[in-house]
């Protein structure tokens, strides 16, 4: 269940991740770096599979509103490289593990005020929406051990969102180069074809009424 009283109210969220949005929105430049030979083609080929991605960003265009109107959608979806995590026994995983299920990916620290904030909230997403057809994949991008980034779940409570670690930071830089990541948290939704959609920048309220509108629509399940 959520803690609310060690959590900012919704509309404080709302006011933090308007901001974010705002300096997100004057700052961003897409950079992408082309590669060559088959794996420039094999970019080439997942950039234009997502091509189609357009009508579910259409879909989820009006529900990207009130706790979550900073969600801002995409202008042209794209598949993201480079974005490499482990699990919880230290596996290496990309994007390309969860095909087939549409994605919440939020990156969070202990040190983040605001992620500490809205990690019960995505916890309490991932309960009522999760799914082998959505997951909140959640990532931790503390440095140093598990140790810090475990006991904050289990003394927040935090049991249903699986554990992701990156203690590289090599996934927030390969964002920040992507022009998508410039603090924490970063949120990032993706389709079920690994197709960016949507993407903020600060905290949002994911455990209200219009989180799970929104996610709904993403999955096509009204």
């Amino acid at each position: 269940m959520t803690d609310r009283k060690k959590r900012l109210p919704a509309a404080r969220l709302v006011m933090i991740a308007a901001l974010f949005g705002l300096i997100a929105g004057a700052a961003a430049v897409y950079v992408r770096e082309s590669g060559s030979g088959n794996g420039a083609a094999a970019e080439i080929a997942a950039a234009d599979a997502c091509l189609m991605a357009k009508d579910k960003v259409a879909a989820i265009t009006p529900f990207l509103k009130g706790q979550v109107a900073a969600m801002a959608p995409v202008a042209i979806p794209r598949p993201l490289t480079g974005l490499t995590f482990k699990d919880k026994d230290g596996k290496d995983l990309t994007l390309d593990d969860f095909a087939g299920k549409t994605v919440l990916l939020n990156l969070w620290a202990t040190w983040c005020v605001p992620c500490r904030e809205e990690m019960p909230a995505l916890n309490a997403l991932q309960t009522v929406e999760g799914s082998e057809r959505f997951e909140v994949v959640a990532v931790n991008i503390d440095i140093g051990d598990d140790d810090k980034p475990k006991r904050f779940l289990t003394e927040t409570g935090v049991h249903e969102l699986a554990y992701y670690r990156d203690a590289s930071m090599g996934v927030f830089n390969a964002l920040k180069k992507e022009g998508l990541a410039f603090g924490l948290p970063v949120t990032l939704l993706m389709d079920d074809r690994g197709c960016l959609i949507s993407s903020m920048n600060g905290p949002a309220a994911w455990d209200s009424d219009d989180a799970r509108g929104l996610i709904r629509a993403a999955v096509n399940r009204q």
